[in-house]
């Protein structure tokens, strides 16, 4: 028994890649500080000459690492991204070597959150988390108007009552 569902064809933001370039950029940034302030240490403590070249092949492959990381997942990660929500399923696709197909049902939605971090917050982007009882799912970077439209259209479809007006019954 097969279900026919149709790809998700819906994207995320173009300034996901800004997003992530930056966070990404940060990130192996402080990885090659810290390599360089081990160096440092190791030639100004005498440490073993092997220690050395083990931090200078570290340093190697952090550039690699940030090369990718920085320039090309980004990109990639956006013109893969998909997403489709409808009365029944949410669809979450990404991925170019592994593609990564998730199908949640609309029945098993426990709740729905958005998130924003300081980078986020500088392109009025949101990322929508969506929880199920074991696991939880991420749409990234979505403009702010779509992205509490869509909260609001899967905490109506999954049924799910707000917290605040379930605090106002309870005596």
């Amino acid at each position: 028994m097969y279900i026919n569902i149709e790809e998700p064809t819906r994207r995320i933001s173009p300034d996901a890649v800004r997003v992530w370039r930056l966070s990404n950029f940060i990130m192996e940034a402080i990885v090659f500080l810290v390599i360089c302030v081990l160096l440092f240490a190791g030639n100004h403590f005498g440490w073993w000459q092997w220690v050395t070249w083990l931090l200078w092949g570290a340093i190697g492959i952090s550039l690699l690492s940030s090369f990718y990381s920085v320039w090309f997942e980004p990109a990639w990660l956006q013109k893969t991204w998909r997403y489709e929500i409808d009365e029944e399923y949410i669809q979450l696709q990404y991925g170019r070597f592994n593609t990564h197909h998730t199908l949640i049902p609309m029945a098993k939605v426990e709740y729905v959150t958005t998130n924003q971090g300081p980078f986020l917050r500088k392109y009025d982007l949101y990322d929508l988390t969506i929880g199920t009882v074991t696991s939880s799912h991420k749409i990234p970077a979505i403009p702010k108007e779509q992205a509490l439209a869509l909260r609001a259209q899967i905490g109506v479809l999954a049924k799910i009552k707000d917290s605040d007006e379930e605090m106002d019954v309870a005596p």
